[in-house]
């Protein structure tokens, strides 16, 4: 029976079993056929539903958490909505540390759906008893009966997606999924999907999308965590100074590094070419692609899932207005037409 035809017991019931949507615009000039698993229509627009209640119900399942207590974590906004979602139905209360990176949209979603917001400053290192992650564990540490989800460190992360994205990916695609791509944040996405869809066919090629600032793609390929190539970067979700846990890097193939500006650009033109309003993370995905193809990365029969994590609306302050590119110094000579998208009669 379709969802139009179904009645839900609660918001919960609606996460997963994304859509599959076909590429059709974007991808024009490229090779081979490519696919987004659009993970805005999750009820809480972004594929952080899935790990939120994942890992709350084993919480649950284990005795660890109980209606009344407190629920911690750390977050760039995404995971921090979607743990909110849960706790207002399942009975906890919920406290988020929150990176001052996220967009002001983000953090007055977060208020709105009943948490407790801490604002931590972003370009501290992660040892600095200021950063989102000291934060939340000092605030674990103060409030009893409390539970830190820890996402960046933590393997139901990864089992969320292994048991979910991964095998909605495979049944969607029939099986002929060639490539995955996916942006790399703490990982869990990607490297829960990744193994399950290798696990079915280990010549699926994942490729994964980091930012320039962070240090994954190096540490992928070097084994070595190198601070110089830490620097501030606007991206939400996207790259790490710290390595993650819920990173397995040995079912990632490659990593391509995007830069802001044209993740960004990117984003926007999703949303004018196939009518996805997707957010700044679906941009760095896509744009991702874009370089691949620069180097003949597929080939015609080549079936690429790109993952696009959330909705547009959690950018409106950021890549979706106008004074904030022009702020940033994104639009130039190439760029520029949106300035002039609106007219105002007099």
């Amino acid at each position: 029976m379709g969802r139009k035809n179904q009645v839900f017991d609660n918001v919960l019931d609606l996460v997963g079993n994304t859509p599959l949507i076909r590429l059709n615009t974007i991808t024009k000039p490229f090779k081979g056929n490519y696919y987004a698993k659009v993970e805005a229509f999750n009820p809480g627009h972004s594929s952080k539903d899935r790990i939120a209640l994942y890992i709350i119900e084993q919480a649950e399942k284990q005795g660890i958490i109980k209606p009344g207590d407190t629920i911690i974590e750390t977050t760039s906004g995404n995971t921090g909505f979607s743990i909110a979602m849960v706790s207002i139905i399942k009975g906890y209360n919920c406290i988020l540390a929150v990176s001052s990176k996220s967009s002001l949209d983000k953090i007055d979603m977060l208020k709105t759906m009943g948490a407790k917001v801490y604002v931590c400053p972003a370009h501290v290192s992660a040892d600095d008893p200021r950063s989102y992650y000291e934060v939340a564990k000092r605030l674990h540490q103060e409030i009893k009966g409390s539970v830190y989800i820890n996402q960046y460190f933590n393997q139901l992360n990864i089992d969320a997606h292994y048991a979910s994205t991964g095998p909605e990916i495979w049944k969607q695609t029939e099986g002929k999924i060639t490539h995955l791509v996916a942006c790399s944040g703490t990982g869990g996405t990607i490297s829960g999907t990744a193994k399950y869809l290798k696990e079915q066919n280990p010549n699926i090629k994942v490729i994964g999308v980091d930012a320039y600032g962070s240090v994954i793609k190096k540490y992928h390929e070097t084994r070595e965590f190198d601070e110089k190539e830490i620097y501030p970067y606007r991206i939400e979700g996207l790259g790490k100074n710290l390595i993650p846990t819920a990173t397995e890097f040995d079912v990632i193939d490659e990593f391509v590094k995007v830069t802001d500006e044209e993740s960004a650009h990117t984003a926007r033109e999703i949303a004018k070419t196939e009518g996805l309003f997707v957010g700044y993370t679906s941009g760095a995905a896509m744009q991702a692609i874009k370089q691949l193809n620069e180097e003949g990365a597929f080939e015609k029969d080549a079936n690429v899932v790109v993952v696009f994590p959330d909705h547009g609306s959690r950018y409106m302050s950021k890549i979706y207005s106008d004074k904030w590119m022009n702020e940033q110094g994104f639009f130039d000579s190439i760029n520029e037409e949106a300035l002039e998208s609106i007219e105002f009669i007099k």
